[in-house]
């Protein structure tokens, strides 16, 4: 018997040894080729560059560039919400806790983003309070930090992507404004329409809506609307703000009452966690991405706090990542945030033992030439070959994700360039001619 054992190994050790030097030899082929792209490369020599690709299947990085150095990751900072959200949340989003007293039902935000958010649509809130007769009772004070993340650029206040934050966001905390036609406009909220004024001074061949920067007072200039004019804008939030869009969404009457969250409260569950992050990711949408670390946090805490649920994801999830990352908001519009490239590689393979599924995993994520920000980076395609999260600031355009090769391979690489004063068109194109040089060659 043992003879048996012995020769059958004789006989198979050689083929193992072989296929093993293969595998080392077609390793360092791939990590030469790709060095020699970005080496020729004119326009990578021109600012700062990291890159990571590693293996899946092997478990083996294939090639570094700079890939311990810190790069400012713009939106790339939603795949660290990404997981966090998968680890701390259920999975159904917990959109409000509350008690009943007598004939109150008190109520308390925990950072839901989906309440009756534009896309989401979710109405699970609006008709659980809405369908109470019991006198409603808004209790605030969960969340004290800043309506703005640390690092963020104060003169954004203005455009879509810098909603504020909050216990009890409702609407994407954001106004609507919209052409209607014969040189109108429609608002929502209705109840902002009279938060509207008229600045016959300013002049400009485009219609264009500005709130002041400390209140809810909304400016437009002399121009008419086109027909495709289309403005979302941040509203200042405020307790007063949320229980006057609470009275008029609900057509009831909501009171104020400062009142600690018990031992004893309930919980409602809304939108389903996973429609919410890939609608975090694919669009690259900051708001929800900074309302999710609240509901991190709500997991953990009575306090609503992005620093808490920060902690505690690098203490508890983290703790493997091979540099020590600067991570301070949800979604990336701080440069305070700095992620080395192959951090966002252990990451990314984190995330894809997670899920463990990577149809699903890939169905949430942004597909190059298909999809969210990657639809027009890449190819249209009705096979892509890119999934993975862009991120964006001036100066700044990253892609960390997963590229399948021709081959049928499956590689993690992120891409971070940073301090370009090129288009950004001209970093884009190259750093998708290398994506898909992996893609085609190996």
């Amino acid at each position: 018997m043992i003879q048996a054992i012995r020769s059958k190994f004789l006989q198979t050790a050689p083929l193992l040894i072989i296929a093993l030097l293969w595998s080392c030899s077609a390793d360092k082929i791939i990590s030469h080729k790709v060095a020699r792209q970005f080496k020729n490369s004119e326009v990578i020599k021109q600012y700062n560059v990291g890159f990571a690709l590693y293996n899946i299947g092997h478990k083996k990085m294939l090639f570094q560039k700079d890939a311990d150095k810190y790069f400012t990751p713009a939106s790339n900072t939603k795949l660290y919400t990404f997981y966090a959200s998968l680890k701390m949340l259920p999975g159904s989003i917990p959109a409000l806790k509350y008690i009943e007293q007598g004939d109150s039902l008190i109520f308390w935000g925990t950072g839901d983003p989906s309440f009756l958010q534009t896309e989401l649509k979710d109405k699970t809130v609006y008709n659980f309070l809405s369908g109470s007769n019991k006198s409603l009772f808004f209790a605030p004070g969960r969340y004290s930090g800043n309506f703005f993340g640390s690092g963020w650029s104060w003169d954004d206040y203005n455009d879509y992507y810098q909603a504020e934050i909050n216990e009890l966001p409702i609407f994407d905390n954001t106004v609507w404004v919209k052409a209607t036609g014969n040189g109108r406009f429609s608002v929502s909220p209705k109840n902002f329409w009279s938060c509207f004024t008229a600045d016959s001074t300013k002049t400009s061949d485009d219609f264009f809506v500005k709130r002041k920067y400390n209140t809810n007072e909304f400016v437009y200039n002399s121009a008419t609307p086109k027909a495709n004019y289309n403005q979302q804008i941040p509203f200042k939030v405020s307790t007063a703000t949320t229980l006057s869009l609470l009275a008029d969404t609900l057509h009831k009457t909501v009171g104020l009452i400062n009142l600690k969250i018990p031992k004893n409260v309930k919980t409602i569950y809304s939108a389903n966690r996973d429609s919410v992050l890939r609608h975090m990711l694919q669009p690259s949408d900051n708001f929800i991405a900074e309302q999710l670390l609240l509901l991190c946090s709500d997991q953990i805490s009575d306090t609503l706090s992005t620093e808490k649920a920060i902690d505690y994801v690098l203490k508890n999830y983290l703790s493997s990542l091979p540099d020590k990352p600067r991570w301070v908001d949800g979604s990336g519009l701080s440069r305070m945030n700095l992620f080395t490239p192959r951090d966002m590689v252990k990451l990314l393979d984190l995330i894809y033992e997670e899920i463990k599924d990577e149809k699903k995993l890939f169905s949430m994520l942004a597909a190059g030439g298909q999809s969210g920000t990657l639809k027009y980076a890449y190819p249209k395609t009705n096979n892509p070959f890119v999934f993975a999260k862009t991120g964006s600031l001036t100066g700044i355009h990253n892609q960390s994700g997963y590229v399948i090769t021709k081959k049928g391979n499956t590689y993690i690489y992120s891409f971070m360039n940073n301090n370009f004063v090129l288009p950004t068109a001209d970093v884009k194109k190259e750093m998708v001619r290398i994506v898909t040089y992996i893609h085609d060659n190996f």
